[in-house]
């Protein structure tokens, strides 16, 4: 063989060998069913001990336990505000609220008899925040979106921030048709007669999975259960009145809490029946990925957005308790703003729990890490990959957490901050220019203020949260000058 045709053959094997190599390139850019889909349920005011695998006794959730059991379950998960609206607005951006201008439930409800006035908010989720549905879309991902959006009215829906369709996501913060159909719900048909929203809005759920099953998709579950009204499950409600008659406390036991009160024990079978019709749900919706064989490639986040509603200054019961936890939604006290967390990566079947404080901002980047898409810090500011946690470490990820909620809320909360870094927790109170001090892991129930024992650890978290302050570019309440 000479020089020149051992030449043509080297260069057609060259050939072929690129070709080969584009064409593998290729396979690994298209495959949607090797992608990894993801179902986020987000559950409205369930409190930290709300579930069974978290320490309730009387709620019963057999399914979402089962859940926890493959999964990483995080013991100190916090949203970054103790209300809906910015929490929401955090989990969609990976930004502190202050940062996107959202401190406040919209509306908002700034009292104009009090000493201060709280900051104007925005009344939506500005369109120039890209959300991770608009990230995932880009990506090539069916997006759908179910439930409680209470992030904007027309113009700036589920619809107008990165998801193809939205089932019952509009600009009211509860169910104002209730619980059962009609819903008087605007994006939302009415079911059958005796429908009950939880169920209606899990089925819409299952179709979507059902008709995206060969293309990745995200299903962002966003339950109006369990904020008021406390409307019980009919099909449930018995189970628990007469679980409740064998509880060792059948009284209502209550806690003051400023000029509230607060429940220190969970007594209400309503709500432990909203709760178990939640169970069923994911029950169901884990059951319907399993028949279509997409656990092993489904990402599965469970939390909620706030802590669960157990004090008021109202003449009413409030209807869970979050004990040993101090206080609930409203409140930057560990009761307001811990919260459940549970991750089901793809594969995954043993539980860890995970001790390390995080922040529901951190789940924007963790969705893009487990689905191997790019970080976008450029986006989620305030967020951390909890993926590099739910391997074989545990360590503290956060320097320190901050909490801005400069506004008055029904639940007796006067405007304030908090930073927690480490075991510290520093509080302020704008009202009053004071602060109180707590070592959260010697004393949860925050009963202990150490504020005159601990003068240089005061002192230091006093700095770390002005330094929060400058970098969120804050809104401090102003003097009511008219009161």
């Amino acid at each position: 063989m000479n020089r020149t045709t051992r030449s043509i053959i080297f260069l057609c094997l060259f050939i072929w060998g690129c070709k080969h190599k584009e064409k593998e390139k290729e396979t690994h850019v298209i495959p949607s069913q090797g992608k990894t889909n993801v179902v986020f349920i987000l559950v409205d005011d369930l409190g930290w001990k709300d579930l069974g695998c978290y320490g309730s006794t009387f709620y019963e959730t057999p399914n979402i336990d089962k859940l926890a059991s493959k999964s990483a379950v995080f013991v100190n998960a916090y949203t970054p505000n103790p209300v809906c609206s910015p929490t929401r607005a955090a989990i969609m951006t990976g930004k502190y609220p202050s940062r996107v201008g959202i401190t406040d439930w919209l509306p908002g409800h700034d009292p104009k008899d009090k000493p201060l006035l709280g900051p104007q908010d925005l009344n939506q989720l500005p369109l120039e925040e890209v959300t991770f549905a608009e990230v995932l879309k880009e990506a090539e991902y069916k997006t759908f979106f179910a439930g409680k959006w209470h992030l904007g009215d027309v113009g700036f829906f589920p619809e107008d921030q990165g998801f193809d369709i939205n089932k019952g996501g509009h600009h009211m913060g509860h169910p104002s048709g209730g619980y059962y159909s009609p819903y008087n719900n605007p994006k939302l048909t009415d079911g059958p007669e005796g429908e009950y929203l939880t169920d209606r809005l899990t089925i819409e759920a299952m179709s979507f999975i059902d008709t995206n099953k060969d293309n990745p998709f995200l299903v962002y579950l966003a339950y109006y259960t369990v904020h008021t009204p406390i409307e019980a499950n009919k099909k449930y409600l018995k189970k628990f009145e007469d679980k409740r008659k064998n509880l060792k406390d059948t009284l209502i036991i209550k806690q003051k809490e400023g000029p509230s009160k607060t429940i220190m024990n969970q007594y209400n079978a309503e709500y432990a029946s909203m709760i178990y019709a939640l169970d069923v749900n994911v029950g169901k919706l884990i059951k319907k990925l399993e028949d279509l064989d997409l656990m092993d490639n489904t990402l599965i986040v469970f939390t909620s957005d706030n802590g669960g509603l157990t004090t008021t200054e109202k003449n009413y019961n409030p209807p869970t308790s979050v004990r040993p936890l101090r206080a609930g939604k409203g409140w930057v006290y560990e009761g307001g703003i811990k919260v459940p967390l549970i991750i089901k990566k793809p594969g995954k079947t043993e539980m860890k729990k995970i001790e390390s404080d995080v922040i529901s901002m951190d789940l924007f980047p963790t969705i893009l890490d487990v689905l191997e898409l790019p970080q976008r810090p450029d986006l989620h500011i305030d967020g951390l990959n909890l993926n590099v946690i739910m391997g074989d470490e545990d360590f503290d990820i956060h320097d320190a957490l901050f909490w801005d909620y400069p506004h008055y809320h029904s639940s007796g909360w006067t405007p304030g901050q908090a930073i927690k870094k480490g075991d510290w927790k520093l509080i302020y109170f704008f009202e009053t220019n004071t602060c109180e001090l707590y070592n959260v892991k010697e004393d949860i129930s925050e009963s202990n203020n150490l504020i005159n024992q601990y003068p240089m650890k005061l002192e230091e978290l006093k700095q770390k949260l002005e330094t929060f302050n400058k970098r969120m570019k804050t809104k401090s309440p102003k003097e009511n000058s008219v009161k």
